[in-house]
Order: C-alpha cells, then sequence, then structure tokens
C-alpha cells in the first residue's frame, strides 16, 4: 500500500461520514416536515367533521372524509418509512410498498366512490374508469405479492449502507 493508498482510507471515511450526517439531517428535516403534515391533517379533518356532523352535510362529503383519512394514513406511513430508513441506515424495501399499496387502495376508493355519486356517465368516462380501476387492481396484487415474496424470505434490506 503506498502513502497516497493510506492517505486516502481516512479522507473517504471522513467524506462518508460527513454524508452520513447530511443524510440523517435530511431525514430528521423530512421527518418533521411528514409528521407537522400529518397533524396538521388530522386536526382539520377533525374540525371539517364536526362541522358537516353539526350541519348534516356528513353523508353528502363521505368521499371527502375517505380521502383526507386515507391521505393522513399515508403521510404517516410515509413517515414511518423515513423512520425505518433513519433508523436502520439502510433501504428497506416493504415500507416502501406498503405506500404504494396504500396509495393504490386509496385510489381505488376513491375512483369506485366518485363514480358512484356521478350520474349520467358517457361510454368514455366508463371505459377510462374500467381501465384505471383494471390497471389499479395489478398494481394492488403485484404489490400485495412483492410483500408476501418478501416477508417470506425473511428479506429486511435491499442495500445496507455502512
Amino acid at each position: 500500500m503506498t502513502h497516497s493508498d493510506s492517505a486516502a482510507v481516512p479522507t473517504r471515511t471522513w467524506i462518508a461520514r460527513g454524508f452520513g450526517l447530511v443524510e440523517d439531517i435530511v431525514y430528521v428535516g423530512l421527518g418533521l416536515l411528514l409528521a407537522g403534515s400529518s397533524l396538521s391533517l388530522l386536526v382539520d379533518g377533525v374540525v371539517t367533521f364536526a362541522q358537516q356532523l353539526g350541519t348534516g352535510t356528513l353523508l353528502i362529503n363521505t368521499v371527502g372524509l375517505l380521502d383526507r383519512i386515507l391521505t393522513i394514513l399515508l403521510v404517516i406511513e410515509l413517515l414511518y418509512t423515513v423512520q425505518v430508513s433513519f433508523r436502520e441506515h439502510a433501504v428497506v424495501p416493504e415500507p416502501f410498498l406498503l405506500v404504494g399499496l396504500i396509495a393504490a387502495i386509496r385510489r381505488v376508493l376513491l375512483l369506485t366512490a366518485e363514480f358512484g355519486h356521478v350520474g349520467n356517465q358517457s361510454e368514455i368516462t366508463f371505459q377510462h374508469f374500467v381501465i384505471e380501476l383494471g390497471t389499479l387492481t395489478v398494481l394492488i396484487v403485484a404489490l400485495a405479492f412483492s410483500l408476501v415474496l418478501l416477508r417470506k424470505r425473511g428479506t429486511t434490506t435491499a442495500a445496507e449502507r455502512t
């Protein structure tokens, strides 16, 4: 090993630690933003729910309430993903798959709820609905299958960082 090779090792270690620190700062910032967003959405959802319950418009606005609840769940799952990445210093696929699964299910629920509330759909609108619903169904099955495979294999880490 030459002198330049041995000098490169501490330099690489120092640079890697610096990047690790930046990564941790970004994860903490993302976590704070996601936590603040989820709390804000929750408080606004509770206030909106109470107002609609008081005015008797809750049933009319069920789709909006469902959207809000699923959005909060999605943000919380993203927060969990950031937490796992921060804690493990590894890319763990399972939380990302769960976020995708929740997002796809959220879209299916909202799509079907919105389609049921709109009267006299045109043939083209119906075709778009069926295509999107079919695509989302395939996506949900693929994500669920991926989660099952990961759990059967016991794989939790796709790429571990040192």
